[in-house]
This record gives C-alpha cells, sequence and structure tokens, in this order.
C-alpha cells in the first residue's frame, strides 16, 4: 500500500475511535398523533335476517281412544282432508258385539216395563174400586220403579256400546293437511297412540330458532318482513305472537312465532322463508372496530385524559359487535376522547398529540 494511502487510513481510524468515545446529543421527540372520537351515547340499530318455516298455528295429533288392529288407513302425509274424512279404521268386532248385547239388554229391559207399568195400572185400578190393598199396590209401584231404573241403565249401555263402536273411526275433527302419519294396516294401535299429526286450516306461523342475546335488544318496529327463500319475489310481513318461555338444550336457541299477516300471499307449510327485524339498543357508543384493545384478554378501549392528553387503558362492555363497528354498552362517560387510531403504538400513560376524526 502506497504511503499517502496508509496515513489517510490512519486518520480515518482516528477520528472513528474519537466519535465512539463522544455520546451523540439526543432531541426530544414530538408526542405520538393518534386520532380520537368523543363518546356520544344513541341509539344503535342493526337489521337481524333469519332462516325459518312456515307452520299452521293449530297442530292437532291424532289418535284412537280404544286399542285394536287397524283394518284401513286412508290418508297419507302432505294430503288435505275434511273435517268429517275418516282417517283410518280398527278392528270393529268386539264393539260391534258389544252394541248387540246391550241392544238385547235393553230390549228386555223394555219388556219388563211394559209388563210392569201393566201391573201398576192394574192395581191402581182395583184399589180405587177397593179390590186390592194399599201392600199390593205398592208392591206394584216399587216394580215399576225399578223396572224404569234398569230401562234406563240398560240404555246407557247402549249409548255407550254405540260411542265405543264410533271410536273404531278415526276422523279429522277439522279440515287441515296431514303432515305425519304413524300407523300401518295389520298394526295393533294403542289407546292415545299418536296416529297422525294434522296441520288445521287457518292461520300461520313463521317458526324461527333465536339466540337468547338477541333479546337483550328491542325490537324498533314489530313488523317482521318475511319472504320465500325458494322465492324472494314473495313476500310478506308479520308480527311476533309467541316466544318460548324456554331455551332449548341442544340448540341453545329460543323459539320464537311470528304470526303471518293473513290478508298477504297464502305460503305453503313446511316452506323455508326469511324473516327481518330491525333491533334496537338504547344509550350505547358505537365506535369503530380499530378503537378495540385488550387488557387482560378483556376488551378495553385507549381513553385521553384531557388534562395532560396521557392515554389510559381502560375495560369496557361491549354489547354487539358489529360490521366494522363495535357497540359500547358501559365503560365509558359522555364526551370522553378515545383513541380510535394508533392505538397499537400506545403504551399507559403516554402523552399524545390528539386529532380529532373527520378534523384535517
Amino acid at each position: 500500500m502506497p504511503a499517502r494511502s496508509r496515513v489517510i487510513a490512519s486518520l480515518l481510524m482516528a477520528l472513528a475511535l474519537a466519535g465512539c468515545g463522544r455520546e451523540a446529543p439526543r432531541g426530544q421527540k414530538p408526542p405520538f398523533a393518534v386520532v380520537t372520537q368523543k363518546a356520544e351515547p344513541q341509539s344503535y340499530e342493526s337489521l337481524v335476517t333469519l332462516t325459518g318455516t312456515v307452520r299452521a298455528q293449530v297442530q292437532s295429533d291424532l289418535s284412537f281412544r280404544i286399542s285394536g288392529r287397524v283394518i284401513e288407513r286412508n290418508a297419507d302425509v302432505g294430503q288435505h282432508v275434511a273435517a268429517d274424512d275418516v282417517l283410518a279404521r280398527l278392528d270393529p268386532t268386539e264393539q260391534q258385539a258389544d252394541l248387540k248385547a246391550a241392544e238385547a239388554g235393553l230390549a228386555g229391559a223394555q219388556a219388563t216395563m211394559r209388563q210392569a207399568d201393566a201391573a201398576f195400572a192394574r192395581q191402581k185400578t182395583l184399589l180405587a174400586n177397593g179390590y186390592a190393598t194399599e201392600a199390593a199396590f205398592d208392591l206394584a209401584q216399587r216394580a215399576r220403579r225399578t223396572a224404569a231404573g234398569s230401562l234406563d241403565a240398560a240404555q246407557a249401555q247402549v249409548a255407550m256400546a254405540k260411542e265405543s263402536l264410533s271410536y273404531t273411526e278415526l276422523r279429522a275433527g277439522h279440515p287441515g293437511m296431514i303432515t305425519a302419519r304413524n300407523i300401518e294396516v295389520g298394526q295393533v294401535a294403542q289407546a292415545a297412540q299418536t296416529a297422525f299429526t294434522l296441520a288445521q286450516d287457518g292461520p300461520r306461523d313463521a317458526v324461527f330458532a333465536v339466540y337468547e342475546s338477541a333479546f337483550t335488544r328491542k325490537l324498533s318496529s314489530p313488523v317482521i318482513a318475511l319472504s320465500l327463500v325458494g322465492d324472494p319475489s314473495v313476500k310478506t310481513t308479520g308480527r311476533v305472537r309467541e316466544v318460548s318461555p324456554v331455551v332449548d338444550a341442544k340448540t341453545g336457541t329460543v323459539q320464537v312465532k311470528v304470526e303471518i299477516d293473513p290478508n298477504g300471499p297464502v305460503l305453503p307449510l313446511g316452506a323455508a322463508v326469511t324473516g327481518s327485524g330491525r333491533l334496537r339498543l338504547d344509550n350505547v357508543v358505537v365506535l369503530p372496530w380499530t378503537a378495540l384493545s385488550a387488557r387482560d384478554g378483556k376488551p378495553a378501549l385507549w381513553v385521553v385524559d384531557p388534562a395532560d392528553r396521557a392515554v389510559h387503558l381502560r375495560p369496557v362492555t361491549i354489547a354487539l359487535y358489529a360490521k366494522e363497528r363495535i357497540v359500547l354498552g358501559a365503560g365509558l362517560k359522555p364526551a370522553e376522547s378515545v383513541v380510535v387510531e394508533g392505538g397499537k403504538f400506545l403504551r399507559e400513560g403516554q402523552v399524545v398529540a390528539v386529532r380529532e376524526e373527520g378534523a384535517p
């Protein structure tokens, strides 16, 4: 290496070592700039859309009142039936025999009654003419009363036997559509065993499974917009008619029945429908989702102290997570400034330069 180059290299090394021995002056850093928003309590509405099914308001489980073997079935699922239609029949042999026995007993009771009437009339005439005693008349009168009681019992037995025979026929009772069938010909049906399920004609409901958290909010309007999933052009409205008082243990939802407007288009039973309604929260604060931070695994926000412009992380309660928004239920006071941009780079007590959202 030439001598001149060695001299220059030595001078540069000396300057570098001299610079390492002195600390460069440090200037004060400017406050970190953040964007804030004032906490302003307000009402917040959100559109909720759920899918449900159309059902009849009244569904009946039809069953025989007596046990017996099914010999006839005249209805099936999806069939519309009238009120007097016979849906199924049981073997009536036993009931017919009981009716014949009751009718025979009635015939005997009627003959006994006629005989007792004649004997009473004869004793009454003889007593009036002085040819019979009071004891004989009383005996005829008691026999007549006994015969009358036996006749009443026989008539009741016939009525019961006829009614029991009518139980071998299962009638719809109301016009409607069969939605379920649980019997077959040849099967021995037990009394009170459900044979058919009938969806009665008349008012219909749209039934939805709603998560329990939705009930923390109020409906902005009682009117629910309904439309068919298969044909969204078919639209109508409804009103909430019934809310189940219990939560379904399997799904964690609550059943809600919305009465469909009877003056609108007729929605077929079993059809899938969508229901839309607006839920409202009162006295809440709505902020951008970028404002959300966390403290000990729980939601928190950076709040700016107006006295010294220092930020503090404060736990809050989230009432609702919306699209690009968070809705606060508690944790902020009105007019407090909340950091909505830049919160990821803050630390507790840090002084910031504040610019409100929307300001130039």
